[in-house]
């Protein structure tokens, strides 16, 4: 029988994940599943205050609370087979944890942090006053914090400004023009965005107490993402994000790693090798406001110019 290694490992991987991801901040596995792929959520709202009569009696107020699963469905697997003979060729550098970890790191990490992204700017394309369409080459080093302040008073998002619970996350064209905006004084510098010095490293400011961070690798920073193989932009349909904000307090990622196996040679019949299997179940949730059940805390500006698939090299002819 098959050792499951999520449940030997998951603290490691959950590691990786929080340290190598741009999302971190939003991670979180204190959920209570009520089962495989299945929390709940509370929304609860009241009525508010009426007029008080000196005449006696008390006004009635109403309330309602619900309970609301939420299903994991981005659901993943993946396997690979690797030949004794290259174990034994490379010192068993090829073992278990060295693909997990390599794994991980180059693969299902930038895509978690894909869907993140796509998923949040889906969600904030519904929602009126929570979305923008700018082309990236309207901003300049004039204008862009104008911009950006202006995003980050849209809508109802003042209420997380003041309680320093946003995240705004910003293409590189962005991150530069703030740095020769002369209207902004803040400093923008490197850092790690996990604890211990061990995180991913990039571009962090900060604009009336929320965080700008930039996202240098562009190619997790889309609105919708075709995952039929890794992920990548749909052609014609994608558009590359700008800016995203959202707060910590009401979207979350929850990673749910159900299981990863590996077989030795003989104990499977895929091959004269060792076998590794992952399935990774996670998804991303935007979570309405305590205050009236509604979603207030997201917001997306992305380019107004499409995704556009790059042309395949043509083989050089033979001479």
């Amino acid at each position: 029988m098959a050792l499951n290694y999520a449940e030997v490992w998951s603290p490691d991987l959950l590691e990786i994940m929080e340290q190598e991801s741009l999302i971190s901040p939003f991670i979180t596995t204190a959920v209570k599943w009520l089962s495989a792929k299945t929390f709940h959520f509370t929304q609860m709202s009241t009525s508010g205050y009426k007029a008080h009569s000196r005449n006696g009696g008390w006004n009635k107020g109403t309330f309602t609370q619900e309970d609301v699963p939420f299903t994991l469905s981005h659901d993943r697997d993946i396997q690979f087979l690797v030949d004794k003979a290259d174990v034994d060729e490379t010192n068993q550098t090829a073992s278990i944890k060295n693909i997990s970890e390599v794994f991980h790191k180059t693969q299902q990490v930038p895509e978690m942090d894909a869907y993140f992204f796509s998923k949040v700017a889906t969600e904030a394309q519904k929602l009126d006053g929570y979305h923008s369409s700018t082309a990236i080459a309207t901003y300049t080093k004039e204008n862009v914090y104008s911009k950006l302040k202006a995003m980050l008073s849209a809508g109802k998002l003042r209420r997380y400004v003041g309680k320093g619970a946003l995240i705004a996350y910003v293409n590189s064209t962005i991150m530069d023009l703030l740095e020769q905006c002369t209207d902004f004084t803040r400093k923008i510098e490197m850092t790690q965005i996990s604890e211990g010095g061990i995180g991913l490293e990039t571009r962090i400011t900060d604009i009336d107490g929320v965080t700008l961070m930039e996202v240098i690798d562009d190619e997790r920073f889309y609105d919708k993402f075709d995952f039929t193989d890794g992920f990548a932009p749909v052609a014609s349909t994608s558009h590359k994000i700008n800016v995203l904000i959202a707060s910590p307090l009401t979207v979350k990622c929850v990673p749910k790693i159900s299981s990863i196996y590996y077989f030795a040679p003989g104990a499977h019949t895929e091959g004269d090798g060792y076998l590794y299997q992952d399935r990774s179940l996670s998804d991303t949730f935007v979570f309405p406001n305590g205050k009236n059940n509604k979603i207030d805390s997201i917001y997306v500006d992305v380019d107004t110019a499409t995704y556009t698939a790059p042309e395949e090299d043509e083989d050089e002819e033979s001479t």
